[in-house]
């Protein structure tokens, strides 16, 4: 499998997607500049809107000149009564790749597989990897501890190697990394691609409001607290939107997680609790994807030289 994608990725990074953040917009301004671009079926309240997502994807890289290719999160858990519909639109519109999260597969992979479409799959343990590689994923996002949203808890130095002892599929690694030396770093411990989101919640064509955006700028990973009590699922949330909202931190931090829920519980419960990763410290403005994905791409580029003479040293 090329995971350069004809050339197309200048660097091996995957703009992650986020729910209520990423957009065709902020897709289509990092595909434009060589790094993957995604966003979350979920985020759209219908079918019909995620195919006018779709679309608008579609027309826009028509406009482009070799641009990156770009994918769509696919929760399969039971919890997401909109799977099926989904699903569907993903294969009538042949969406190159498909990040699948948060389930069993079931047949969903051999279906994305029957127009050619990639997969790469969610796994926060070395169990998980062995699963979904038995059940057909091309590739595997390893969610490390500190990644934003829905997050694993296993350091990246211990589940990547975890990982490569039970399946040699591509890994693709997820947790903290907010800077092209942080994407040659996962590169070194055997990732093929790199996985960042909240590097790209600031952007202006992301769907974070001013005060998200401003309160990423004014944290750091200090102000992260990880809990699986809002929706059942294990996340990282920002510390200040949490007192916002009026939740009692201790209280929360004994709470036994219930059931998973479905995102539209979650977006009706928790509308002012937001969400990052560990890497949140590096945010220091509101700018352009575009600024975003080349001050990334430079920084890669000097991590490379920079290790490259040292190995020579």
């Amino acid at each position: 499998m090329d995971l350069t994608f004809g050339g197309t990725l200048r660097i091996p990074l995957i703009a992650a997607p986020m729910f209520l953040v990423s957009t065709p917009a902020l897709a289509l301004a990092t595909c434009s500049r060589g790094i993957m671009g995604t966003f979350p079926a979920h985020c759209t309240r219908s079918h019909k809107a995620f195919q006018d997502w779709i679309l608008e994807m579609e027309a826009g890289l028509d406009a482009l000149d070799s641009p990156a290719p770009w994918g769509v999160n696919l929760v399969v858990h039971p919890s997401n009564a909109r799977m099926e519909g989904d699903l569907e639109l993903c294969i009538q519109h042949e969406v190159p790749v498909v990040l699948t999260s948060k389930g069993s597969p079931d047949n969903v992979f051999d279906r994305i597989h029957e127009y050619g479409g990639i997969i790469f799959h969610d796994v926060a343990s070395a169990r998980h990897a062995e699963k979904a590689a038995a059940a057909g994923a091309d590739g595997l996002i390893a969610v490390c501890g500190g990644a934003g949203g829905h997050t694993g808890t296993i350091n990246p130095f211990a589940l990547v190697n975890e990982i490569r002892e039970v399946t040699d599929k591509p890994i693709i690694l997820s947790g903290a990394l907010s800077t092209g030396r942080d994407v040659l770093a996962a590169q070194t411990m055997g990732a093929a691609l790199a996985y960042m989101g909240t590097r790209f919640i600031p952007a202006v064509e992301s769907g974070a409001d001013e005060h998200y955006r401003q309160m990423l700028i004014n944290c750091s990973s200090k102000d992260v607290f990880y809990s699986a009590a809002l929706d059942g699922a294990p996340a990282n949330w920002i510390t200040p939107s949490l007192i916002e909202s009026g939740i009692d931190l201790k209280e929360l931090a004994t709470t036994v997680p219930g059931e998973v829920v479905s995102a539209g519980v979650v977006r009706e419960r928790y509308s002012k609790v937001k969400s990052c990763g560990h890497g949140v410290g590096m945010i220091k403005q509101v700018e352009s994807a575009a600024d975003i994905c080349d001050r990334i791409i430079a920084e890669y580029e000097r991590a490379k030289s920079e290790l490259a003479s040292a190995l020579v040293a």
